[in-house]
């Protein structure tokens, strides 16, 4: 018989990766995420467009995400092999990302795949500018770029190529809807593939 457990499980992958994109952007939206939202617009973006990337905050705790996605009905395996959540070397989990403006990456069929946390500035020397997520069984960051969700619509000439997401947010706000940015990686064959 086929064997259906790895598509099984990369749809409840793309569930709690939808489900935890709604969680950050509700946050954000929130009184509690004004410090992430004052960021974005301090940036110049507007309302429209933060909703229009989805972008959310992650809240500065532990286990936010991980009770919210408890609570939906989500086991902790599968929460780990969406790498929304980790484990530390004692066996507690955590929320992976904590305190920062977050990103959603989206691929050409409009599926959440992963996320981009950018620290606050000043707040960066705690773990990194950007913490991504790694690889998992619906995402590689060597074979997707950031905004290609929406540029695929608007890059039949050319696309403009950029080093990161804020970049390619502000240049779809101003009117060009051809950025994509490679997702911390050196621009790759796989990535090539997709522009063309």
């Amino acid at each position: 018989g086929y064997d259906d457990s790895m598509q099984k499980l990369k749809t409840t992958i793309y569930e709690i990766n939808r489900e935890t994109a709604k969680f950050y952007h509700t946050y954000l939206m929130s009184p509690e995420g004004k410090w992430a939202l004052d960021c974005l617009t301090g940036r110049g973006l507007s309302i429209a467009t933060i909703k229009h990337f989805g972008l959310g905050a992650a809240p500065d705790g532990w286990d936010n995400l991980i009770k919210h996605l408890k609570g939906l009905g989500y086991s902790i395996p599968d929460m780990l092999q969406a790498n929304v959540i980790g484990k530390s070397q004692r066996g507690t989990y955590y929320d992976r990302f904590r305190k920062r403006v977050m990103f959603p990456i989206i691929n050409i069929r409009g599926k959440v795949i992963g996320f981009s946390g950018r620290a606050m500035p000043g707040e960066d020397k705690m773990g990194g500018k950007y913490v991504n997520t790694s690889d998992t069984p619906v995402y590689k960051k060597s074979e997707n770029l950031f905004g290609m969700n929406f540029a695929k619509n608007n890059c039949d000439e050319r696309v403009i190529l950029v080093e990161g997401n804020m970049d390619v947010i502000s240049l779809h706000q101003a009117g060009f809807e051809n950025a994509v940015a490679a997702l911390g990686t050196a621009f790759t064959d796989e990535q090539a593939k997709l522009l063309s």
